[in-house]
């Protein structure tokens, strides 16, 4: 592989949007998300799951080999400068697929073929749960955002390892993309009894996972979010770490904490030796949106319940960014997401202190090749700002150009 750049032909087209995988895109789905209503949003995300979810269990037979070949082609970045080994994980490139669309691992072995460096599982809690009552996902197509109140819906632990084990994975350390898991807490568990909860889907699924996520940040299990205060969140890492062979374990916050909040999660981090934070869940906030009209059920999004995500958190997620950077100093990994839409936004947050960045909702509106459309982005801010690697760039604070 070469020390630059390399761009096939395939991912030249991709730039264009002239891609196999593109143009299908724009064709086919992209007028579906250009509306709020139309069809159920919640739907289209489990029909694209079962397609990814055969195509991952039949990888190796000639047709489906072919496909995710020529998917690899065009939507493959390659650039060595922009990989990064931190907490003992080795990333082709900085972006991955956020926790929340794959929710129960079922294209676990083939989110690399999307150019993904490397992809969060999960929400994983230790039983499966049904979730909050539907309709809980809704678009807000104008703002390239989305509100939901999903409510941790996935099969449980001892599922999602079943899963995993059924596709034949490679043993972490040694797959093609990274693969962390993201747990949080069974909605029936009282809070005393939480860290025990998450325990019990950690010792499940600690063999195959690359990296682990305590997830405390969710606006949609009641009381999860007292999970953040200090105290609480110190005494459920502790009980984490304990569990034989824990992997790297990282905390996913709230973009509704206060300044005190955040800098007393970056000082447990240090304490904890924790090996990331990951900056920023969906918003109870409204981000200025509050009067909005939600068209599948008229009513205000001031009037809704669930999390914000998409664009309208960009601003939000990229402040509270800078702050742990600032509190935590520049050894404590950060990955930032949070309305990551473009090379631009990318960079932002690269340049505000993350080391990686997370992508959901605005790769659902712009498409695949939003992936090797920011990796590219990202390499051409390292020949224009004159560093040699991405590690480089990381808080180096310097704007777009």
């Amino acid at each position: 592989m070469e020390d630059g750049p390399t761009r096939s032909e395939g991912e030249r087209m991709v730039a264009g949007q002239g891609g196999t995988s593109g143009a299908l895109y724009q064709r086919l789905l992209a007028p579906l998300l250009r509306q709020d209503d139309g069809l159920d949003a919640e739907l289209l995300s489990r029909l694209t799951l079962t397609g990814l979810e055969q195509l991952a269990l039949r990888r190796r037979w000639p047709g489906a080999q072919q496909a995710l070949a020529a998917l690899t082609s065009e939507l493959l970045h390659r650039d060595r400068r922009l990989e990064q080994t931190l907490f003992g994980c080795r990333f082709s490139n900085p972006l991955g697929l956020a926790a929340g669309f794959d929710k129960d691992g079922v294209a676990a072995a083939i989110w690399h073929c999307f150019g993904f460096g490397f992809a969060e599982l999960g929400t994983v809690t230790a039983e499966g749960q049904p979730g909050n009552p539907r309709p809980r996902l809704f678009r807000l197509a104008a703002e390239r955002a989305a509100l939901n109140r999903m409510g941790f819906n996935n099969q449980g632990a001892a599922a999602l390892r079943r899963t995993l084990e059924r596709q034949q994975l490679p043993p972490p350390g040694r797959r093609p993309a990274v693969l962390g898991l993201n747990l949080g807490k069974s909605r029936q568990t009282p809070l005393d009894h939480a860290a025990d909860d998450y325990a019990t889907s950690l010792s499940l699924l600690a063999p195959l996972a690359d990296y682990a996520v305590v997830n405390v940040s969710s606006p949609n299990t009641p009381g999860l979010r007292d999970l953040q205060e200090e105290g609480l969140l110190r005494r459920l890492v502790e009980r984490l770490r304990r569990l034989p062979a824990c992997p790297p374990l990282l905390v996913k916050i709230a973009p509704d904490l206060e300044d005190d909040a955040l800098d007393a999660i970056a000082r447990l981090a240090y304490e904890e030796g924790l090996a990331g934070v990951i900056a920023v869940n969906t918003s109870r906030d409204r981000l200025g949106l509050g009067g909005r009209i939600v068209r599948q059920s008229g009513r205000s999004l001031a009037e809704e319940e669930g999390g914000l995500s998409g664009r309208p958190l960009r601003q939000r997620a990229l402040a509270v960014l800078r702050r742990l950077r600032a509190t935590a100093g520049p050894a404590l990994p950060l990955i930032g997401v949070g309305g990551i839409d473009s090379a631009e936004v990318a960079w932002e947050r690269i340049a505000a202190g993350a080391s990686l960045l997370q992508i959901y909702t605005g790769w659902i509106y712009e498409g695949p090749t939003l992936v090797p459309r920011i990796l590219s982005g990202l390499s051409d801010q390292l020949d224009r700002q004159g560093l040699a690697t991405l590690s480089e760039a990381v808080g180096c604070g310097q704007p777009w150009r």
